[in-house]
């Protein structure tokens, strides 16, 4: 009989606990309809309201109420990933739950990774044309002098764009972040990259954003890094752990856990993100 004590809400707490403390790109975008997953293969809706007209007001009657303008947007969650690991009786996973809740936190750290480099590309993919600041063509070569100053000019397009300046960030690599720690104008935390991949890759403040550490930032053949900036209104995402069960092997004496997680993600809004390529230099 498999994990007699096992509860599958407490160890999927454990699990998405551990997920979410390492997310990076997926804790900087809008998770408010995780809420209505229960499959692979859902749609969640997502109702965007249109512009809203601001009148004069001259003390006589005033205009008929506007009708909105909406669109429905559709959040597919199409992509599903699972993990399968065992654990030897000699083990006696009874006895020692903190083997279990180690192997838990690195099928989330795998998880995580996955999910990251998804999301990643997806926000890439999805940056408006007129929000790329440097290309593959004219890419630039960052040094400690001058990094803030991209940063700066990141700000700038957004700026450009109407986005709210509340709730700002970006994504660096190390190497970028590394460029920054050299700036007395970058205000970090105090934490080293361990700290910082567990509170969601948060290492400080420059040029009105909030800077998030990845090694999953998108880059082609380890050069051309983009560095994509926004706010959490331009994309949607969701996951959910559907299924995580504890089972006896036949032919084996372990015990085993299985878990299925689902999500999906959706560019919403493209002009609150803005991109920059960036080689190292």
């Amino acid at each position: 009989m498999a994990f007699t004590n096992f509860i599958p809400e407490v160890w999927s707490a454990r699990l998405l606990e551990h997920l979410d403390k390492v997310h990076v790109y997926a804790g900087l975008m809008n998770r408010d309809y995780e809420g209505d997953i229960r499959a692979y293969g859902d749609t969640v809706h997502i109702n965007q309201v249109g512009d809203i007209t601001i009148s004069d007001y001259t003390g006589s009657d005033i205009s008929a109420p506007q009708e909105l303008d909406s669109t429905m947007l559709d959040l597919v969650i199409d992509k599903a990933k699972y993990f399968n690991f065992q654990i030897k009786d000699v083990n006696n996973a009874q006895s020692n739950p903190k083997l279990v809740d180690a192997a838990m936190q690195r099928a989330s750290y795998g998880m995580n990774d996955v999910i990251d480099q998804y999301l990643a590309s997806l926000l890439l993919a999805g940056v408006d044309k007129d929000n790329v600041l440097y290309g593959d063509a004219d890419a630039v070569t960052p040094t400690s002098a001058n990094a803030y100053d991209y940063l700066v000019d990141l700000g700038v397009v957004l700026n450009e764009a109407n986005v709210p300046m509340m709730g700002r960030w970006v994504v660096v690599p190390p190497w970028f972040h590394g460029l920054l720690l050299k700036d007395p104008r970058f205000v970090g935390n105090g934490t080293g990259y361990s700290q910082a991949v567990l509170q969601g890759g948060l290492v400080g403040e420059a040029a009105g954003f909030q800077i998030h550490l990845s090694n999953n930032v998108p880059n082609t053949s380890g050069s051309k890094y983009k560095v994509i900036a926004g706010t959490n209104a331009a994309g949607a995402f969701a996951e959910q752990l559907v299924e995580l069960e504890a089972y006896r092997l036949e032919k084996n004496f372990s015990d085993a856990v299985k878990g299925l997680h689902v999500y999906g993600a959706k560019v919403i809004q493209p002009k609150a993100l803005a991109v920059m390529t960036c080689n190292k230099g």
